[in-house]
């Protein structure tokens, strides 16, 4: 079976290679640091080096899709798979290489990329993609929604996999929709969606076991192995924590800022508090929006955006703020920037006059 798709494979692997070579043409416009990830807030808080962006990624990216194609063709079961179902299977990796690479190549010659926007789309498009594969699919242990209820029946399994069909489709074009949505908002509608998409295929799976042994069919019952039996209660832990964790760090946390009497603190949801000094703090400044930068450690949700940042204004700096801030507060202590970002702005502008009353007066500077 990989002998008759040499071609396709070598094909698939030079799409997936294309990138690295772009960034060889391109290498001298290059920055020597380029970023890599993007937080939830969509800032960037990750980089790397010219040399591992260009070709670490795409490599990666290799590995994993002969690695799968590997997988899939030598399994006698799988040989016997729709060709439309094998497709995918050699062309999803070379397409995510395309897009993701794309998007770094974007940010690295200047032209910052909207990753807020970006992963309902990416998303929306590969369930698009896939939701078109599943009714496809023929009965096996790798490939599809491989519940004991699917794999113990044939009709059980087609009527399942049409279905998700139906559903993953769906789910990706209210994914397309939801990245005209607010932050917070696309968030919520991105969470709720994919959790569906998993859940309701496999719900629909049990409602037809249900309707089946009522009727009398019987089902396979091919024995689990012991690494089987433990991978599936690990699973059944695991994946609902992940998500309640998820969906807590996404849409939950605060930050108070209070001004005390011999100095100003700060409490946050999920990093360090802090506390500065009114007589360590050197400068004060009110302005409007900045850049960044990159976080170099800290968090970010849709709701909050915090930790030790690196700009080219400030260089190392720390700030404490939430994603909708439109006015910040920037000062300085013992040769440190520390910004601070209310989601109001009044309480953005009350915390920077009671500094200015705080401090040592006649060096409030108010920027526009």
């Amino acid at each position: 079976m990989i002998k008759q798709n040499k071609e396709k494979i070598l094909l698939s692997s030079a799409v997936i290679l294309l990138p690295a070579l772009y960034g060889i043409i391109m290498w001298n416009h290059l920055p020597d640091t380029m970023a890599t990830h993007w937080g939830a807030d969509g800032i960037t808080d990750g980089t790397a080096g010219k040399a591992l962006a260009v070709f670490g990624l795409p490599l990666l990216y290799l590995l994993v899709h002969l690695f799968c194609l590997w997988l899939t063709l030598r399994d006698q079961e799988k040989r016997r798979q729709s060709r439309k179902a094998l497709e995918m299977i050699f062309w999803i990796l070379p397409a995510c290489s395309l897009v993701t690479n794309g998007i770094l190549y974007r940010a690295a010659l200047g032209k910052e990329p909207e990753p807020a926007m970006l992963v309902p789309v990416l998303l929306g498009v590969l369930f698009l993609w896939v939701g078109n594969y599943l009714p496809k699919l023929r009965r096996n242990r790798t490939l599809g929604i491989k519940v004991s209820w699917t794999l113990g029946n044939e009709e059980n399994w087609n009527r399942t996999h049409r279905f998700a069909g139906k559903v993953w489709v769906c789910g990706g074009l209210l994914l397309l929709m939801s990245a005209l949505l607010p932050l917070q908002a696309m968030v919520w509608v991105m969470v709720c969606v994919v959790a569906a998409l998993g859940l309701a295929p496999i719900a629909y799976s049990y409602a037809i076991f249900r309707q089946d042994r009522k009727a009398g069919v019987v089902y396979d019952t091919a024995p689990k192995t012991k690494a089987e039996k433990i991978a599936s209660k690990i699973t059944a832990v695991t994946v609902p924590v992940i998500l309640l964790g998820a969906v807590l760090l996404l849409f939950t946390g605060s930050m108070e800022v209070n001004c005390g009497e011999d100095a100003l603190t700060i409490k946050a949801s999920y990093w360090s508090d802090l506390r500065v000094e009114y007589s360590k703090i050197d400068t004060v400044e009110y302005r409007g929006d900045f850049d960044p930068g990159v976080r170099t450690n800290g968090f970010g949700s849709p709701k909050l955006s915090m930790g030790a940042f690196r700009n080219g204004e400030f260089g190392n700096y720390t700030l404490y703020a939430y994603t909708n801030a439109k006015e910040y507060i920037v000062l300085t202590s013992s040769g440190k920037t520390l910004v601070i970002g209310m989601d109001d702005e009044a309480r953005t502008q009350a915390i920077y006059e009671t500094l200015l009353e705080k401090t040592a007066p006649g060096f409030g500077l108010r920027l526009a």
